[in-house]
């Protein structure tokens, strides 16, 4: 066979070619820095104080030396914004993480199990579910009383369902994978099964929707504060602002949508992190 008669160089398909990040994940990433960052040192960025009063400037319109305008007390809308990301952050992580820890390790562990135990708690979410999720949260913060932590134990006693099903279906599913049952043959005990190999190749979708559940748990938390049931005043909290110029909305219309907005870049943000977290952690063909 001569030279030309050789067939052609085919190269080898590369097995683990490198899968950059989509840039919605980079933007939401970015926005969450932006937004860790006026967490973190409010007092470097903010040009007032977010709770002292001044009466000489009850509800001036956005000027230089008051960006975002004042509110009916004089305070600066501004500082009173980038002080409310510290709470509404802490609100987004609080009302997702206890749901996701508690939902989660049940899911597993119902679903590894399964028989009675998942009857059990299967019919414990069927009656949790029943309700419409704000109306069971609102019921349970108002018998127990306004305010943060008691939003708190409200939403982790409500938003575990979601966890434990997205966790349960994937261990159930995962148990009868050929690596579950080698750790069985081999004689591992049940919880190296569950929590060193099946929790973990199972956990993916439950981590996806907890930053997608972290936009709602922030608008849950204004929502509660705008009602009077979450934050209480003067705290600077997103939706107690909002609920705080909601009388002036034809005069002072800036009291309201300043942190109105910032709700909607908070939303934002874990929207495109959980976007970009399903992509980069979607199984690659």
């Amino acid at each position: 066979m001569t030279v030309a008669q050789l067939p052609p160089v085919v190269a080898a398909p590369q097995a683990n070619r490198r899968r950059w990040p989509k840039p919605t994940l980079l933007i939401g990433l970015a926005l969450l820095l932006l937004l860790l960052v006026a967490a973190l040192v409010p007092k470097v960025l903010a040009p007032f104080s977010p709770t002292d009063f001044d009466y000489e400037a009850i509800l001036q319109a956005p000027t230089s030396k008051h960006p975002f305008g004042t509110d009916n007390f004089g305070r600066d809308v501004l500082s009173r914004v980038i002080y409310g990301t510290r709470i509404d952050l802490q609100i987004a992580l609080f009302t997702t993480l206890f749901p996701f820890l508690f939902g989660t390790l049940l899911g597993a562990v119902t679903g590894y199990l399964g028989r009675w135990s998942d009857a059990l708690v299967g019919r414990l979410a069927d009656l949790v579910v029943v309700f419409p999720f704000l109306v069971l949260v609102i019921a349970i913060v108002a018998v127990l009383g306004p305010g943060l932590t008691n939003m708190y134990i409200a939403v982790s006693a409500v938003g575990w369902v979601s966890y434990w099903r997205l966790t349960r279906g994937e261990v159930m599913t995962q148990k009868k994978a050929e690596y579950a049952q080698a750790g069985r043959v081999l004689g591992y005990s049940p919880s190296r099964i569950l929590f060193r190999h099946l929790l973990p190749n199972s956990v993916t979708p439950a981590i996806v929707y907890l930053m997608t559940d972290m936009s709602l748990g922030i608008l849950l938390g204004a929502s509660l504060g705008y009602l009077g049931l979450g934050a209480q005043p003067p705290t600077p909290e997103w939706g107690v602002m909002v609920a705080d110029g909601k009388n002036f909305m034809a005069t002072a219309w800036w009291i309201s949508t300043f942190p109105g907005l910032a709700l909607t870049l908070a939303g934002v943000t874990f929207s495109l992190i959980g976007d970009g977290l399903a992509d980069a952690l979607r199984p690659r063909a």
